[in-house]
């Protein structure tokens, strides 16, 4: 698979036991990058969108990219306290403790209808969080979509459990 093979895999990272999949390959490579854009586009193709939500860091990296190729606002979805404005967050369970994510709150009118997007689902915390947050801005959140599936972690079902239909171009089994 295309994208699959562009992608790094580094054993024991960040810690012992962990393969860390690692897409900067991905994004240096030109020719992959265009396809692992063009390749999410495809799947929302005539869907009325106003505001493609990226996760932090690299989900800055695919949403930009789509929200340009869809002539729409970009949501940046960021850690704690790296916005400079008013913020809503809402807090995810990490393995050992809890982490926050934010939004400006006026970063998604009422109505509108929002794409989330990041390189990887794997738990489903973090994108719980981040679907959480635009539905508390009052957004419509039309779908999920990310580069890499790591199914056994089952985030993905956690999602498509709420009711959100979720897209990714890879998965990696196993993890």
């Amino acid at each position: 698979m295309p994208i699959r093979s562009r992608i790094r895999t580094i054993p024991d990272y960040p810690k012992p036991g962990i393969q860390f999949r690692d897409v900067t390959t991905l994004f240096q490579d030109a020719t992959g990058f265009r396809l692992a854009v063009d390749e999410l586009l495809k799947t929302y193709q005539g869907v009325a969108i106003d505001k493609v939500a990226g996760i932090e860091a690299r989900g800055f990296v695919l949403g930009g990219a789509m929200a340009h190729q869809f002539e729409c606002g970009f949501v940046p979805v960021r850690k704690r306290g790296k916005l400079p404005w008013q913020t809503i967050g809402r807090d995810y369970a990490l393995e050992y403790g809890t982490d926050r994510v934010e939004i400006h709150v006026d970063a998604i009118a009422p109505g509108e209808r929002v794409l989330l997007v990041d390189d990887l689902i794997a738990t489903g915390g973090t994108a719980q969080a981040a679907v959480d947050l635009i539905e508390e801005a009052q957004g419509i959140v039309i779908g999920c979509c990310f580069l890499i599936d790591l199914p056994d972690l089952g985030g993905s079902r956690r999602l498509e459990a709420r009711g959100y239909a979720v897209h990714s171009l890879c998965q990696f089994e196993g993890e």
